[in-house]
């Protein structure tokens, strides 16, 4: 594909992926964009380097499965050698969704489950999902997401010191940018953390169980993926799984977690709202709530109902957020108890629950 030259407002994307099929779709897509020009493509990791260093793309779609040179190990090489905004493309689900987590450690941006598109009505899905996320990437501050690549070593637990009691539950609303976050604040966390603690990850189906495994492997702190019906305990970290929403209920005198389609309306699902609500209603001013980095509104009216039956909301500050719309619009939304950078936030957890 020979190098176009386009329009200066468009986002100029590079396509890396071993599938001509995939390749020539991508270019189809976006052929009549009238905000994304794709000016090349490449097959392999080694000549997408060769091209990012000759094209300076604002955005790079790489795939995860490549010859030559592999998905990750081209991410690698890339923000060394010649840093730029990365959407990984990915077909894997299961084991390989831990391939797809360490594309986020190593500093893509976000990734895309392209096996999803299986006929026209999930192809519109999924053009519809990669030019959000490429608008989104094409305005990422490099320099913040790599700041936040995680320790793959244990680190030091905050110590509970002078913590407050007046939490039943926490609870985490996040998305882009979100897993190295997560690892951050969940590793910094005492294995005997006062109370359960609840997340909602913006993550298709497939993908939230490697996350949860990978997170319980490498923090002091029990980490799983949500099931119906199980009862909240202190120091663990339920992770809501993909597909379904995570609600917290009353059940006698305790709590129990639900997993449940509805609302099937949401633009999310897991979504931080719906959780959020159901927290507000189940446990009301014993809430501390958490709203960190990624795109969108979600969480904000959630974080209404949370304010309104007593709870706490505090938000990541733009200074760390990889991206600062979920925080955003709940500060547009509430006043936060707290703004915090992501450093913090597992102090403000210990201090606050």
């Amino acid at each position: 594909m020979s190098n176009q030259r386009v329009a200066a407002n468009k986002i100029r994307v590079l396509v890396v992926d071993d599938s001509a099929f995939v390749r020539r779709a991508i270019i189809r897509m976006f052929e009549n964009s009238p905000d994304i020009s794709i000016v090349d493509v490449a097959s392999d990791g080694l000549m997408a380097i060769e091209l990012i260093q000759k094209l300076k793309p604002d955005v790079v779609t790489l795939d995860v499965q490549m010859p030559v040179l592999d998905g990750l190990s081209a991410l690698e090489r890339i923000m060394k050698e010649c840093p730029v905004p990365v959407v990984m493309l990915s077909s894997l689900t299961g084991k390989g969704g831990d391939q797809t987590l360490r594309a986020l450690d190593l500093g893509a941006v976000d990734f895309i489950d392209k096996s999803s598109a299986g006929g026209p009505m999930e192809f519109g899905n999924l053009l519809k999902e990669l030019t959000s996320k490429i608008h989104v990437a094409a305005r990422i501050d490099l320099e913040k997401l790599v700041s936040k690549k995680p320790a793959t070593k244990t680190v030091t637990a905050v110590s509970p010191a002078s913590r407050g009691n007046g939490a039943d539950v926490v609870l985490i609303g996040v998305s882009t940018g979100g897993p190295p976050a997560l690892q951050t604040i969940l590793g910094a966390l005492p294995a005997t953390f006062p109370v359960p603690i609840l997340i909602v990850q913006h993550m298709p189906v497939g993908f939230t169980a490697s996350l949860a495994e990978r997170l319980n492997r490498v923090c002091p702190i029990t980490v799983k993926e949500a099931q119906d019906g199980e009862s909240p305990r202190p120091g663990t970290v339920y992770i809501a799984p993909g597909g379904v929403h995570l609600k917290l209920r009353c059940f006698g005198e305790d709590l129990q977690l639900k997993l449940d389609v509805a609302p099937d309306d949401s633009l999310h699902r897991p979504s931080v709202d719906v959780l959020f609500n159901s927290a507000a209603e189940a446990c009301g001013s014993r809430t501390l709530a958490f709203v960190l980095t990624g795109m969108g509104r979600d969480g904000a009216d959630g974080a209404r109902a949370l304010k309104q039956a007593g709870g706490r909301v505090v938000v990541e500050s733009e200074s760390t957020a990889v991206v600062f719309g979920m925080p955003k619009a709940v500060q547009e939304s509430v006043t936060v108890d707290a703004t915090v950078p992501l450093a913090q936030v597992a102090e403000t957890m210990l201090r606050m629950s």
